[in-house]
């Protein structure tokens, strides 16, 4: 994946962080993972991308994060279903961020969400993936990249 491509990604996290009333968002430098061990946390939204590129991008992140999340975007509920719509809400808006860049062949999927431990989260072997960390206020997340092109 070149560098450009990459950065479509992260300025997309970027700006979904712009529209919080803390607008602080810090990212870590991405860094390469094998796929048998996938980066994950509480809440994991997952869209999938095919077209000229396959495979998916999602969002993982602890539960503390988005319950402050929330509160940030003035939504006074916090529970586990709003949990559950924020995470495939930031999921879907940096792949949609990406699909503005990349053009309509870029096709997503709608997200996916998954509760708890990595291993639901299933990934191809043959690839590897970038791992973009985002720390905001006090809290550590992720975005993680697996495409090819084709």
């Amino acid at each position: 994946m070149s560098e450009a491509t990459l950065q479509v990604f992260i300025d997309g996290v970027v700006r979904y962080f712009e529209h919080t009333s803390d607008k602080e968002v810090k990212l870590g430098t991405p860094y390469l993972i094998d796929n048998n061990a996938p980066a994950a946390f509480d809440y994991t939204g997952i869209i999938g991308v095919s077209g000229p590129y396959r495979g998916c991008v999602y969002f993982t992140a602890p539960r503390a994060l988005l319950r402050h999340l929330l509160l940030s975007l003035g939504e006074p509920e916090t529970g586990t279903e709003n949990m559950i719509d924020l995470v495939g809400e930031v999921a879907n808006t940096i792949s949609g961020n990406a699909r503005s860049e990349f053009g309509n062949e870029f096709m997503i999927s709608v997200p996916v969400v998954v509760q708890g431990a990595p291993d639901s989260i299933h990934l191809p072997k043959s690839l590897r993936s970038y791992v973009i960390p985002v720390y905001w206020k006090a809290y550590s997340a992720a975005v993680v990249i697996s495409l090819t092109s084709y």
